[in-house]
């Protein structure tokens, strides 16, 4: 079963449980879904509905920093259920230190040897983890590895 089967899934059981928060949510994730393939024409694949859920986990994020700095812990709380359920949807992530190994396999598998290879580094990073750790600690593991 593809991801967004389950999270279509997921929907029906919280219909039936009469779940509102968890059906909010994953209608929204649902919506975000739709309208990336309708804008791009295209069907997304698990990768690319992780990649979506990752984005609007890091908006959840944001926003939740936002609200309890402007003292709405109402509105803090109500972002920081929805990121709960979207984690759901994310597979396992790695340590830091398996992202750090698989960073240096991917620097010596490159050739990459300073700074300056970043950027081509970060290609093969990005499509080989999506969604599987967080980016921040992935590009914090490059530059670990390209500079020393």
């Amino acid at each position: 079963m593809s991801l967004k089967d389950q999270i279509t899934e997921d929907m029906k059981t919280a219909m039936r449980a009469k779940d509102t928060e968890r059906l909010g949510t994953i209608r929204l994730l649902l919506a975000a879904i739709k309208q990336k393939e309708v804008d791009e024409r295209v069907v997304l694949d698990d990768a690319a509905v992780v990649a979506l859920v990752d984005k609007l986990i890091k908006q959840r994020k944001d926003s939740i920093a936002a609200f309890e700095q402007a003292a709405r812990q109402d509105l803090a709380d109500k972002e920081a259920a929805e990121l709960k359920v979207l984690q759901t949807y994310l597979p396992a992530r790695m340590s830091a230190d398996e992202v750090l190994a698989a960073v240096k396999a991917i620097v010596a598998e490159v050739g990459a040897s300073g700074p300056g290879d970043m950027g081509k580094v970060m290609g093969v990073v990005k499509t080989r983890l999506a969604g599987k750790a967080e980016m921040s600690a992935v590009s914090a593991a490059v530059k670990a590895a390209l500079a020393g």
